[in-house]
């Protein structure tokens, strides 16, 4: 079992969460009075700042669990999945960016209303607010193993919910104060604090192993069950196999491309620059850098996997002592080896990088999330029945965050239920979830930016079919409506390829007025 942690330890957590609060306080110091203030910073946020919390908000709990997870079991085609985000990058700042700069959106949902009206933003508003809870909720749940482990040594159910309200919590105070500002100032602070945790971690298991770098790399190369874990990209055809080359180059390039450009919870971030050129280049930036942090996480697990699973390496047998794993799902083994052999002070330092991931997880929702909830449907009700003061709706994007916090907290419990049926490991079901919304969003832009096609009815239509098409390949309705077990054999971005397919036919079937076409010209 882990050594509890030491007086030291709950120090530097304690130094460390009362320092995020602190600068969460300072940030509000500067008065919000208005919508663009409050949810776009004002557009005066440094390309740089901007690039740190888009990093957090896509890697995160997910990636510092995860990474190391798929590491310990698996080879190196997550860290090769690295060139369907720069590719999607590349994408969005090029196609779309400027697009949403010139029609001086608060969310990008408004651009469906200028082409197709007011009930395709709001439809494409609601789908987004959906698979956002089931996104963010999933990497909730996922913080809050590492923070139910920290804190009770276990990740039974009452534990994994005090860990997430725990979360929600602190990242409440942290963003309510302050805004977009404050989220992505401390995105930054987050950022520093749960990599470094990471290059301590990777430095202190290094020092355990008493092989050299050549023998190392033997060792990973050809694994006891004959399975080359240095392996970049999988050129093969098995559609079970989340990043294969050719998954990549598809179903995570389009992830990708719906994380970027049509997921508000990234794209408010890279909307708080001066102007698309300083967005699009944090974008493609973020996406560069973001490939030594995964490579790191996953050598982490590469290196536990040295470490506890052969012995016969290493001068003394350091098997052994793990945590039971969680339903058959390993992603125990760095929590474990953090609370079990780090020493006094270093473990502290690494819990705290834990608790930085779990608040940036959090964190990165709430903001975006309200913003859609605000701009796209609180706003129009209201001004339709009377006109009211900038402040009043900074005031409701406030409430709006605490609407969003119980639900992405609800979703997290149901999260702990739902990852352990499907057995999926723990970076894929993040990834996974995500489909859920993206299929259609992906979709409806697509017709709506690409062709001449598509209406409000159409629109929605597609939206809902693309959720749909995603649930109907989930393991637990196939069970249970007693379909072909091969359609839940094939991996998140052959799922994700196969929504958004049919989607575009279903939008397309929608014939747009002639007069509602010229919005969206000058895309080349």
């Amino acid at each position: 079992m882990p050594t509890p942690l030491t007086a030291i330890d709950w120090s530097i957590i304690a130094l460390y969460v009362a320092a995020v609060l602190g600068a969460g306080v300072a940030l509000s110091r500067k008065s919000t009075h208005s919508m663009s203030e409050y949810f776009l910073g004002g557009n005066r946020m440094s390309p740089w700042v901007v690039m740190f919390s888009v990093i957090a908000t896509t890697q995160s709990a997910a990636t510092f669990l995860g990474g190391p997870d798929y590491g310990f079991r698996g080879d190196y085609t997550y860290l090769g999945s690295s060139l369907g985000a720069a590719l999607a990058a590349l994408f969005v700042a090029r196609f779309l960016l400027r697009r949403f700069y010139e029609l001086n959106v608060t969310t990008v949902y408004e651009l469906l209303a200028i082409r197709y009206g007011g009930n395709a933003k709001r439809a494409a508003g609601a789908m987004y607010l959906v698979g956002r809870v089931f996104a963010s909720g999933a990497r909730l749940y996922i913080a809050a193993i590492a923070v139910a482990m920290m804190l009770f040594f276990n990740i039974e159910p009452q534990s994994v919910v005090l860990a997430i309200l725990a979360i929600a919590l602190i990242s409440l105070g942290i963003t309510l104060a302050g805004g977009v500002r404050s989220v992505i100032w401390s995105d930054l602070g987050q950022f520093v604090v749960y990599f470094g945790a990471a290059l301590i971690a990777l430095f202190s298991i290094w020092s355990q192993l008493s092989l050299t770098p050549a023998e190392a790399l033997a060792a990973l190369r050809e694994t006891p069950d004959g399975a080359n874990k240095l392996v970049l990209f999988d050129f093969s055809l098995d559609f079970s196999r989340p990043f294969t080359f050719w998954a990549i180059l598809s179903g995570v390039f389009l992830l990708n491309v719906g994380n970027f450009g049509f997921d508000q919870d990234t794209t408010q971030r890279l909307l708080t620059c001066r102007d698309a050129a300083a967005s699009g280049r944090a974008l493609v930036i973020s996406s560069l850098a973001a490939i030594p942090v995964v490579f790191v996480f996953v050598t982490i697990g590469h290196l536990l996997h040295l470490l506890y699973e052969r012995p016969e390496l290493m001068a003394s047998a350091n098997g052994g002592g793990l945590m039971p794993e969680f339903n058959g799902e390993s992603i125990t083994v760095f929590m474990s080896y953090i609370l079990s052999e780090m020493p006094t002070g270093v473990r502290g330092l690494a819990a705290a990088g834990i608790i930085a991931a779990a608040i940036s997880t959090m964190n990165s929702g709430l903001n975006a999330m309200s913003s859609v909830l605000i701009s796209d449907f609180y706003r129009p009700w209201k001004e339709a029945a009377a006109s009211e003061r900038p402040e009043h709706y900074v005031v409701a994007g406030r409430l709006g965050m605490l609407v969003v916090a119980f639900f992405l907290s609800a979703m997290a419990v149901l999260c702990f239920y739902w990852q352990r049926y499907t057995d999926m490991a723990l970076l894929e079901f993040a990834l996974a979830v995500m489909s859920f919304s993206y299929a259609g969003l992906i979709a409806v832009f697509f017709t709506a930016l690409f062709s001449e096609r598509g209406s409000s009815r159409s629109v929605i239509a597609a939206l809902a079919t693309g959720f749909l098409v995603i649930l109907a390949q989930q393991s637990y309705i196939v069970d249970s409506l007693g379909l072909p077990a091969q359609m839940k054999a094939l991996a998140f971005p052959w799922q994700l390829l196969i929504g958004v397919g049919i989607s575009i036919m279903v939008c397309a079937t929608g014939k747009t007025r002639a007069s509602t076409t010229a919005a969206t010209a000058g895309l080349d």
